[in-house]
């Protein structure tokens, strides 16, 4: 395909221009652009508006097919070079280059291909940076699954854009996402970008939009125990799923990171431009500023987002994400932009492998999570895998519920307790020594305590009932446990036969409230299948006849329904 004077003019003064009004054949590639130029060059006198002759200076110079140098005064604008492909044009005697990009791979057909250039989307000068000239695909070739080819400016006013690296995106809600990163030059560079449909993204865009309630906790380092008996593991999340499900959570989490999520920050950056932790940098020296939780930061050769420290005030070790330059190595110093806090890099750096979506993957039922990041303890399931900060995989207990419904708020009491023979365990346990104090804050215990006993009872449905002197169970809202011993409140152990013996029975109240909805329930780690005994009573206004049964608790959790039969 030839180029015709109703395509492009030239002027005297050596601009290259694409005429909006002519036959509009093109697009062309640079060779095409180059023979045209020849074209006029040897004509022996110049017509129209294209202003070359062989009195001109020699207007283009051909190194390859795919390599074209502008000399002299020539040159082409922004809006030319969006009609052209297949090759590379240096002009400006080099102190500008539009590099030629190929993007080959699958996708689907309403995918608009990102180009970020310096951490920002690629501007051309001439089209909204969310609205960029390729549109859904240009000069693509089907057959040679050629997805897109296209010129972008990497070198102006005598210097590289960001090295001339890009990183070419794909983010099409409903999809899966890919990214490429490259480095432009002369001639033509490539990139591959694959997806599809996501068939656990499936819940439309602006259903997941309302979904407000799922929230990032903690942006930046945060230590969680997911009680895996591995203790504190440290994260750079921890992520709040609320009521929905853990799908639910990743497909809010591609909401955020979508094309076009501009203003739905994470950790400070757009969505869109978010990718989660690119390194991990180990630090000394810390000035004495504190840093933020997370911040951009910059050193000589390179930017950031700093989007984890493990001591804000003495850090170690530093996590970003990388935007501009080079990853920060040898002897550096690192400098907060927000807080104005520095460090010096203390020569070792990882490189940290991402997830096209930063929360990871989903299965449709469980979680693989990326590196580093962080889910609240109780919204995780066994099935879920996540990765600490340190890079070893995490895998939760099974947490398992056991709910009572069938209740009346405000005159049912309901308790659940170990089963004995379809009656309470009143020796489940034992105290050890005796307690007659006046500030007891810990109840001793001869055996060990279940592994299944929910973490607290303080604020939750459940509780341990110590026998005392008096022939009373007295309940108590326990802190924590550990081991033998349960964490408790002050408590007055000094009255008269309010002692607790050596040997008194002890016994774990799973749920042990005065029912305030219409049902009831405790979760906790499942250990193995135990027999729980029910017991709902209401002897007030209304009065039913005492419901008992036995109830399993497996590790699909478990239930039971009180049955109401009238007393009065």
């Amino acid at each position: 395909m030839a180029i015709t004077a109703a395509d492009v003019s030239v002027a005297a003064n050596g601009d290259i221009r694409w005429e909006a009004g002519g036959a509009g054949d093109g697009p062309y590639t640079v060779l095409e652009l180059h023979r045209f130029l020849q074209g006029l060059a040897d004509d022996s006198v110049a017509s129209g508006d294209d202003l070359l002759d062989i009195t001109s200076g020699t207007p283009s110079e051909r190194s390859t097919d795919n390599i074209i140098t502008l000399l002299g005064n020539y040159n082409v604008d922004a809006e030319m070079v969006q009609h052209l492909y297949d090759g590379s044009i240096t002009q400006n005697g080099g102190d500008e280059i539009y590099s030629g990009l190929v993007v080959v791979g699958s996708v689907n057909l309403a995918t608009t291909l990102m180009i970020i250039q310096s951490n920002a989307l690629y501007d051309d000068g001439v089209h909204t940076p969310s609205s960029p000239f390729w549109g859904t695909g240009l000069n693509s070739d089907a057959a040679n699954n050629i997805l897109m080819r296209c010129m972008i400016l990497t070198r102006t006013a005598g210097s590289d854009i960001d090295s001339k690296k890009l990183r070419i995106q794909a983010r099409e809600y409903e999809d899966t996402y890919a990214e490429f990163s490259v480095t432009m030059g002369l001639g033509n560079s490539t990139a591959a970008i694959f997806t599809g449909n996501d068939l656990n993204n499936t819940t439309a865009a602006a259903t997941v939009a309302t979904w407000t309630t799922i929230t990032n906790e903690t942006e930046g380092w945060v230590e969680l125990d997911l009680d895996n008996g591995n203790g504190d593991k440290e994260y750079y999340s921890e992520w709040n799923r609320d009521s929905y499900t853990i799908n639910q959570l990743y497909e809010r989490a591609k909401w955020l990171q979508r094309r076009g999520a501009t203003t739905d920050d994470l950790y400070g950056l757009d969505g869109e431009l978010f990718r989660g932790i690119t390194h991990q940098v180990e630090v000394t020296n810390q000035s004495a500023t504190d840093w933020s939780p997370y911040e951009p930061v910059s050193w000589t050769g390179g930017t950031g987002q700093m989007l984890a420290v493990d001591d804000l005030n003495a850090a170690n070790t530093m996590w970003i994400q990388l935007l501009t330059g080079v990853p920060p190595s040898g002897s550096l110093e690192i400098t907060g932009d927000t807080s104005g806090a520095t460090v010096d890099t203390n020569t070792t750096v990882t490189s940290r492998t991402l997830s096209p979506c930063f929360l990871g993957q989903s299965t449709g039922s469980a979680l693989i999570g990326a590196y580093g990041i962080g889910v609240e303890v109780l919204d995780l399931s066994q099935n879920d895998k996540i990765f600490a900060l340190d890079n070893s995989q995490q895998n939760p207990p099974n947490i398992v519920t056991f709910t009572v419904s069938g209740v009346v708020s405000g005159e049912d009491y309901v308790l659940v307790a170990n089963d004995s023979s379809s009656d309470i365990d009143y020796d489940q346990l034992s105290k050890d020594g005796t307690e007659t104090g006046s500030s007891v804050t810990s109840i001793l215990c001869v055996e060990d305590i279940p592994a299944d006993t929910p973490a607290s009872g303080s604020g939750t449905n459940s509780s341990i009932r110590v026998l005392l002197d008096n022939g009373i169970y007295k309940k108590i809202d326990y802190i924590s446990w550990s081991g033998k011993t349960f964490t408790i409140p002050s408590t007055d152990f000094s009255g008269a036969g309010e002692g607790i013996a050596n040997g008194a029975n002890i016994f774990i109240g799973y749920i042990d409230v005065a029912a305030d909805a219409t049902s009831e329930a405790f979760a906790t780690k499942y250990d193995s299948s135990r027999t729980l005994f029910v017991r709902v009573r209401d002897g007030g206004a209304s009065p039913i006849k005492t419901f008992e049964s036995p109830s399993a608790l497996g590790s699909a959790g478990g239930g039971s329904t009180a049955i109401r039969t009238s007393d009065a």
